[in-house]
């Protein structure tokens, strides 16, 4: 791959994954609009509206018409033409390098490949949810997000319509919230401007208690497993390090959410700002191997994660069955396709995902690809208590 050319904001967890993917490949990269010139960066954004309408982006593997959506940001291209979203995707494009097999970022050994594909998508889906929450609830005072981001779009702003940005983005990104999974108590107040305070949902059950639970216990599992190994799988980085680097990396400009993060999981926050600074292929051994310390954090991917794309996944079909066709965020809006659940026995209210539908049956796909020796093992030594098996047809 040549120069990498990342369309996205300092604000997208999946920019700083794709990131972090970048430099423990060696590859040069460059975030635009923030560091390209006005006429490169409009040129770029006709070219890839255009991609969008033709539907000519890529992913890895490919994209399914009925179940994914382009997002605003982050794509990536290296040469200006071809463009290409999902940051787990890049992992994939850059281990076809032929240079990069000592040291591929999904790993080849099949047991290995399916733990690295269930934490990076835990963390890319489940993940958001709880670091969206830390920067616009557990940072609403102090997060910096709506001036940063405005900044990295000046080149492309008339004079004067920074400021007004960065109040849009703050309220925009407030707003959206509940979609996120963060749905505030009625009531609540965050002692701050009311257009920047955390909305409750009109029938829906609060969830900041659920995400402030699942965060300390992620937390707590990361610095269990890093306390004994320099990386997730073992002796170095992986794709499943730089999801979790991208979430809760997100959250190293939130002061509030810093404060927690050196408080809590000191070891954890080391983990992150190494690799923040481009410091993750200094240490350890080259060898990947799964260890029981990886217990605690598949444990609570099971409760979380999995658990919801199971609920997801049902509510998605429950939803079809009875002629839905709007789904994702439009739905939400017009509250439709919704459903209850619970995780972590919290109740919670959502709205069916269809990209989760996706994302979860690969992983079913990928569990069922595998040997039953492997499938066994996996049971035994590490997920024992997930009262799962990631079978297509495994009841709720």
């Amino acid at each position: 791959m040549k120069k990498c050319i990342l369309w996205g904001l300092a604000a997208s967890p999946y920019q700083l994954k794709m990131q972090s993917l970048l430099d423990f490949t060696g590859h040069d990269w460059e975030r635009w609009p923030q560091q390209a010139g006005r006429r490169s960066a409009l040129s770029m954004i006709l070219r890839l509206e255009v991609a969008k309408r033709r539907g000519t982006i890529q992913r890895f593997p490919a994209m399914s018409a009925e179940f994914d959506e382009y997002p605003a940001v982050p794509f990536y291209t290296d040469n200006g033409k071809n463009f290409y979203y999902d940051s787990s995707s890049m992992a994939h494009h850059l281990d076809q390098d032929p240079g990069r097999q000592a040291s591929l970022l999904i790993p080849q050994d099949p047991r290995l490949a399916f733990i690295c594909q269930l934490i990076d998508e835990a963390f890319d889906e489940f993940g958001l949810y709880m670091v969206h929450h830390m920067r616009w609830v557990g940072s609403a005072h102090t997060t910096p997000m709506g001036q940063m981001t405005a900044r990295e779009f000046r080149r492309l702003l008339p004079p004067g319509v920074e400021p007004l940005l960065a109040r849009r983005l703050y309220r925009r990104q407030v707003s959206r919230c509940p979609y996120l999974f963060s749905v505030a108590p009625q009531g609540y107040d965050a002692g701050v401007a009311r257009d920047r305070t955390p909305p409750s949902r009109p029938g829906f059950p609060p969830t900041h208690a659920l995400l402030d639970e699942a965060w300390r216990r992620y937390l707590a599992a990361m610095e269990h497993l890093l306390a004994n190994q320099p990386y997730l799988l073992g002796g170095r980085f992986t794709l499943a390090d730089a999801s979790v680097y991208g979430q809760l990396g997100m959250n190293l400009v939130d002061p509030q959410a810093i404060a927690q993060l050196e408080l809590l999981a000191p070891n954890t926050f080391r983990w992150l700002c190494a690799i923040r600074d481009g410091r993750q292929g200094e240490q350890g051994r080259a060898d990947l191997g799964l260890t029981s310390s990886l217990k605690p954090l598949l444990g609570i991917i099971t409760s979380t994660f999995v658990a919801l794309m199971r609920q997801n996944e049902k509510a998605y079909e429950n939803a079809v069955a009875d002629g839905e066709t709007v789904f994702n965020e439009a739905a939400f809006d017009r509250y439709r396709a919704l459903y209850d659940g619970h995780l972590l026995g919290h109740p919670f209210r959502a709205v069916a995902k269809t990209f989760q539908v996706r994302v979860w049956r690969e992983l079913k796909e990928s569990w069922q690809a595998l040997d039953v020796q492997d499938r066994n093992f996996l049971e035994q030594e590490l997920l024992p208590d997930a009262g799962i098996t990631f079978s297509p047809d495994n009841a709720l």
